[in-house]
């Protein structure tokens, strides 16, 4: 994750909590650091390790309560893949475009540069884009052969 996407998400953050006379405390701020220093999507108990491993300790409640904010300021995203949650940092200053298997939630970056240029050349009435990212969900290619593979040993069972 760059710098500045960072800083904008904390700057996004400390407006919100000025706005709404929340404090500013240590945990959300390391918490979102965290985030946004992971490198894809992770989990609740991925976040958390790291943060031990940077001995500063949260409980469970404060990674709840704050992934549940960052989720609605749109700073994290939720991927809900068979009964899997995972998250990953939202604010990308340039386009982003992610396949995700919904058969074992790997998520891989797309490099699609007619896709972002077509996004950059869209002109949208009566709104400023602050980023966008596209999510195309479907099968990769090693479930695929693994789904064949069931299937194949399943008809060749029928057949005997």
């Amino acid at each position: 994750m760059e710098e500045r996407e960072k800083r904008r998400a904390k700057e996004i953050l400390s407006g919100y909590l000025a706005a709404t006379k929340h404090r500013r405390t240590p945990e959300r701020f390391a918490v979102l650091n965290a985030i946004y220093d992971m490198d894809g999507e992770f989990s609740i108990d991925e976040l958390g390790n790291l943060l031990e491993r940077k001995r500063f300790r949260v409980s469970r409640a404060t990674l709840y309560n704050s992934i549940r904010l960052f989720l609605d300021l749109h700073l994290v995203v939720r991927h809900s893949i068979h009964n899997n949650t995972r998250y990953s940092a939202a604010l990308q200053l340039h386009p982003r475009f992610q396949q995700i298997c919904s058969e074992c939630g790997r998520i891989k970056d797309v490099d699609a540069p007619k896709v972002f240029e077509a996004l950059e050349e869209t002109k949208l009435k009566r709104f400023h884009r602050d980023y966008v990212s596209i999510y195309a969900y479907g099968i990769c290619s090693s479930c695929q052969g693994r789904i064949t593979r069931r299937r194949d040993k399943k008809n060749r069972k029928i057949k005997k």
